[in-house]
């Protein structure tokens, strides 16, 4: 790419801004714009890097009459128009190896938790109660763990359960052959059949859309424990609560939701009986989100942004 001139609208790790100066890449470092102050601006640049702070769509696209390409200091480019951005000749650069540990660290954290009732158990002792019998746990040792995509984020859990004497099966729409020491390929029926557990590790897309819904969970052969760090929009809330119900689900963690921040959330007719449950926990979309992906997220960036800018 020739006379890289980049537009960053988002927070990023000053690594970023430092390896791009040191390879003489042009940019406005403008973290506190708005998609309007982008908007009057955004014709003269070859390069946007943005993280979640607006969505780069089609009239937005069309501002950027310069845009040789989009960057996300991210895991997926679910905020952006990729099809009308790839239409148009524009390269997308995401950098999800960067919060990959982040993310199979959370969720394996958030299962233990459920498995333990470590969250039932803390808030019963501070309000005065000491149940043993009804906080016994589950042992991960033994159980068949299922990965639904086997991209950066599910390889990388893949790896981190490895430890835990688990056997990991993984399903992947758009991938065959990725068998490896961490994982077995398997198809989704083999999946509905043996898995205990269940982690998604999914972009967000048409086909993936309420994916989740009463019908796809109705296949599932056992009991299993729900574990949703991918893309809120993936689930229909009120059928994991209502598989929660039936018991085929014993227990569902979500860091993303279809819904997030407040006050919107709290007015979804499902908020308080999904935070009403003790076996169920949530956290606000931060599984990807450490002090060290934060740093790592910037640095695969400007890998590939210095890479590209050779070319």
């Amino acid at each position: 790419m020739k006379n890289t001139n980049i537009l960053i609208v988002d927070d990023v790790h000053e690594i970023l801004l430092e390896r791009l100066r040191a390879a003489h890449i042009d940019f406005d470092y403008q973290p506190d714009f708005t998609r309007a102050d982008a908007e009057k601006v955004i014709e003269n640049y070859t390069g946007l890097i943005i993280r979640s702070k607006f969505q780069v769509d089609q009239s937005f696209i069309d501002i950027g009459l310069n845009l040789q390409f989009i960057a996300r200091a991210g895991a997926g480019m679910d905020n952006i128009d990729q099809e009308f951005a790839v239409g148009r000749g524009i390269h997308l650069i995401p950098a999800n190896e960067g919060n990959r540990d982040a993310v199979g660290e959370h969720m394996i954290g958030m299962l233990l938790s459920l498995m333990n009732n470590l969250n039932r158990g803390h808030r019963q002792i501070a309000a005065g109660q000491w149940n043993r019998e009804e906080n016994r746990g589950h042992e991960l040792k033994g159980k068949t763990v299922a990965l639904i995509g086997y991209g950066h984020n599910g390889q990388a859990m893949a790896k981190k359960l490895s430890g835990f004497d688990v056997k990991v099966i993984a399903y992947d729409k758009y991938k065959t052959g990725f068998s490896d020491a961490y994982a077995q390929e398997v198809s989704m029926e083999e999946v509905v059949k043996h898995a205990d557990v269940v982690s998604y590790h999914i972009p967000l897309t048409h086909e993936t859309s309420n994916m989740i819904n009463e019908e796809y969970l109705f296949h599932f052969r056992k009991p299993i424990f729900f574990l949703m760090g991918a893309r809120g929009g993936i689930a229909k809330i009120p059928a994991v609560l209502k598989a929660l119900d039936e018991g085929k689900i014993i227990a569902a963690a979500f860091d993303v939701l279809p819904v997030e921040k407040f006050p919107t959330l709290a007015e979804q007719t499902w908020f308080t009986d999904l935070t009403s449950r003790d076996n169920v926990l949530l956290s606000p979309h931060v599984a990807g989100w450490t002090f060290e992906s934060y740093y790592k997220l910037s640095d695969v960036l400007a890998d590939k942004i210095i890479a590209a800018a050779k070319k």
